[in-house]
């Protein structure tokens, strides 16, 4: 008689997927390597069962499609796959790992997303690519000016001052370098085109909807803020506290606790890293303008910006952002100023 199969745990790649079935009573079936269609034969043609994936590249769209196929999908965060692997590191360790950390009753597992949600994270990060492409081109062409003298500040508003020294035909400038900074102006200026059309698709659906309008009405946050919580996070309603979605933003100190003395440090870092820095980049915001204001409304805001350093500030605004963010979107209700 068959061993029926309770798992499989896959180890994802592109090409070639080691999958290690397990039995009812934790005993490996069978550790084999598949192609991509006979692994998308094996899930549609498996009777329902478990399907454990480390949580990567490619493990939401596998996830969906075994869900499709009415498995239940686990996805395990590849830090808590490491400590199962038996000593050297290969593709069926990896898969038995696989299976023996989604088989622990106290493992969490990351929630598969869907389609539409990867849509937003794919927008978003294209945003922050071109903006990032942007920047590399304009320290580049500032670089090379400086080269020749030619010094200006850092940021797209110096583009005014690199545009005007390359004009200016009194300069020393050589020809080609004339030319060279004008296919940088070029590029720029359609990298800028394309940035600021995707911001304004940003500005609009955080307003037509609802949930990203909610969140909008929080001090710090703003379409792109919004826009990356809808894309990374998960349903928040999976937290039990804003807390908790704190801590998984990496936005709450690192223990070193033992013996019964507790010991902090700097933040953890150990979660979504896009929302993290950016709700940091809002915090400062608000931060810069209690600063210039003399002052804030927030009594906790202003009392912190006044004893702390602004960087250690903005961390802890941050966390209280995101606490923030967790009560309006399970409330279902705006921001209120306390």
């Amino acid at each position: 008689m068959t061993t029926p199969i309770s798992m499989l745990a896959i180890d994802l790649a592109k090409g070639s997927f080691q999958v290690c079935a397990v039995g009812a009573d934790g005993a490996v079936l069978y550790n084999r390597v598949l192609s991509r269609t006979r692994l998308a034969v094996l899930l549609a043609e498996q009777p329902a069962c478990v399907v454990a994936m480390e949580a990567c590249a490619t493990s939401h769209h596998w996830g969906r499609v075994a869900q499709g196929h009415g498995h239940e999908v686990r996805l395990v965060p590849a830090a808590y796959v490491k400590p199962f692997v038996k000593r050297q590191k290969n593709d069926r360790a990896d898969a038995e790992a696989i299976a023996e950390a989604a088989s622990r009753p106290t493992m969490r597992f990351v929630a598969v997303k869907s389609v539409e949600t990867q849509g937003r994270a794919v927008a978003f990060r294209t945003h922050q690519c071109l903006v990032r492409q942007r920047t590399q081109l304009i320290n580049a062409l500032r670089g090379h000016l400086a080269e020749f003298g030619l010094v200006a500040p850092k940021g797209p508003a110096s583009l005014k001052v690199l545009e005007s020294a390359l004009a200016d035909e009194t300069s020393t400038l050589p020809d080609a370098v004339r030319q060279m900074g004008a296919i940088y102006l070029e590029q720029i200026a359609r990298l800028t085109e394309t940035i600021e059309r995707l911001a304004a698709e940003l500005e609009t659906a955080s307003k037509m909807d609802p949930a990203l309008r909610r969140l909008r009405t929080i001090p710090g946050i703003g379409p792109v803020i919004a826009g990356a919580v809808a894309a990374f996070a998960p349903d928040l309603d999976t937290f039990d506290s804003g807390r908790n979605f704190a801590a998984w933003l990496g936005l709450v100190p690192r223990q070193r606790s033992t013996g019964g003395k507790v010991k902090l440090g700097s933040v953890s870092k150990m979660g979504q890293t896009d929302i993290r820095r950016l709700l940091i980049v809002g915090a400062m915001s608000v931060i810069r303008w209690v600063v210039r204001k003399g002052g804030s409304a927030n009594s906790w805001l202003a009392a912190l910006v006044a004893r702390k350093p602004k960087m250690v500030a903005a961390v802890a605004l941050a966390n209280k952002m995101a606490r923030t963010i967790w009560a309006v979107t399970t409330k279902q209700e705006d921001y209120r100023m306390a």
